[in-house]
């Protein structure tokens, strides 16, 4: 496996601004193929979706290869592929069509760890129905969300349990499999926010086990919205609000109005692009996927090395969460200088990482920081060894 980023960085136009990005963990750049792929499928003959005329058939395509290009991303279901508008939307669509089955003295677990998106919409949906919400804890000192912090909270009437993948803010990967089994042996569902870790490593939902998982496209090089997974089977139990001539069938019916297929089509050429970063002799898109998520692990590994080494060389900065297993991100201050100031600064030299609690509110609390948050730099595929020196010279200047 070969990861040539100078390559890679060859299509995305942004990068010719000369500024280094950080700010991946935020938002993704976006290489030309993807808006290639958006123009071309918003200004082609396009209807609602059908059978009948090309047009339509064109709209039932961009939808298809949308669902089969999330399925060999992630490795699920593509007839369990939900599309959203931002991850958010999906989360207080589901917890409330979840909340639904729920009743008083049910109980639902959620993890500090996670970004609020992941945190609020279950709160307010138990809080709606009288069911009660537990808190599973992170390690302050190493970023960690143990399987026993959740684990612990379980109990008969746990009916779901809602954690992330990774964490925005620490880059925390907690176990997985080992949360599932637990969460499963209680006989409660499982739902992952997989936004932090889709864009850098080899998702396969199956080996997880998680009943429901999802990821923002526009977090790993593609257009603002988001997907989630599940069994059909599991879709199919779910209630939901609809409108009366709209289709009972699964995907569709949590997909409210017409689709907009030029940004479905640029999901797929998010995904097409993934699976071609490293590219090797491979049978399918799912095994190319895999392959060239698995080199950008390790050239992101690498590099994360290199940057972690080079900021401690930084009189005075302290960073926060050293968990063993992380996505290539990290959340740090500068003691005496406010954190808005640094990222004031970072700006007057072009370099992109941005401060603030990131939604994470409950890790910046936990912390000690308030509000206010830390600075957050995170990798993404185009970054290198140059980008990582622009930011340990900036953040030099200051100390």
């Amino acid at each position: 496996m070969h990861y040539d980023v100078q390559r890679i960085r060859k299509h995305f136009p942004s990068l010719d601004t000369d500024l280094a990005f950080f700010d991946g963990p935020a938002g993704s750049q976006v290489p030309d193929v993807v808006g290639e792929a958006m123009k071309e499928a918003i200004i082609a003959a396009t209807s609602n979706r059908g059978t009948v005329t090309e047009s339509e058939r064109n709209a039932d395509r961009h939808v298809k290869e949308f669902r089969e290009a999330v399925s060999d991303l992630i490795n699920c279901d593509p007839q369990g592929v939900v599309y959203g508008r931002s991850w958010t939307q999906l989360a207080y669509d589901f917890s409330r069509n979840l909340s639904k089955t729920w009743k008083s003295g049910d109980e639902i677990i959620v993890s500090r760890l996670d970004h609020d998106s992941n945190i609020r919409p279950w709160i307010q949906a138990a809080e709606s129905v009288g069911a009660m919400v537990k808190w599973a804890e992170f390690d302050r000192e190493t970023g960690d969300l143990p399987v026993s912090a959740i684990e612990t909270l379980l109990s008969e009437r746990t009916r779901l349990v809602a954690v992330t993948g990774a964490s925005n803010t620490l880059g925390t990967r907690p176990d997985l499999v080992g949360i599932q089994n637990a969460v499963h042996a209680s006989k409660a569902l499982l739902y992952v926010d997989g936004v932090h870790l889709t864009p850098h490593a080899p998702i396969d939902v199956k080996e997880i086990g998680a009943d429901f998982y999802g990821f923002s496209a526009y977090k790993l090089m593609g257009p603002h919205c988001a997907a989630l997974a599940a069994s059909p089977s599991l879709l199919e139990s779910i209630p939901n609000d609809k409108l009366l001539p709209s289709t009972s069938a699964v995907p569709e019916r949590f997909e409210f109005g017409t689709l907009p297929y030029e940004i479905m089509a640029g999901v797929t050429a998010a995904i097409n692009f993934i699976a071609g970063l490293a590219p090797a002799d491979s049978v399918s898109r799912r095994e190319s996927i895999v392959t060239s998520m698995m080199a950008l692990e390790e050239y992101e590994t690498d590099l994360f090395e290199y940057m972690e080494e080079s900021l401690a060389q930084i009189q005075g900065l302290r960073t926060f969460g050293h968990a063993k297993l992380r996505t290539p991100t990290v959340y740090f201050d500068l003691p005496g200088i406010d954190s808005a100031d640094v990222y004031r600064h970072l700006a007057t030299k072009k370099v992109n990482a941005p401060a603030g609690h990131f939604y994470a509110l409950e890790i910046s609390r936990a912390l000690g920081l308030g509000d206010a948050g830390a600075i957050r730099a995170g990798l993404a595929p185009y970054n290198n060894k140059e980008d990582v020196d622009r930011l340990v010279a900036a953040l030099k200047d200051l100390t």
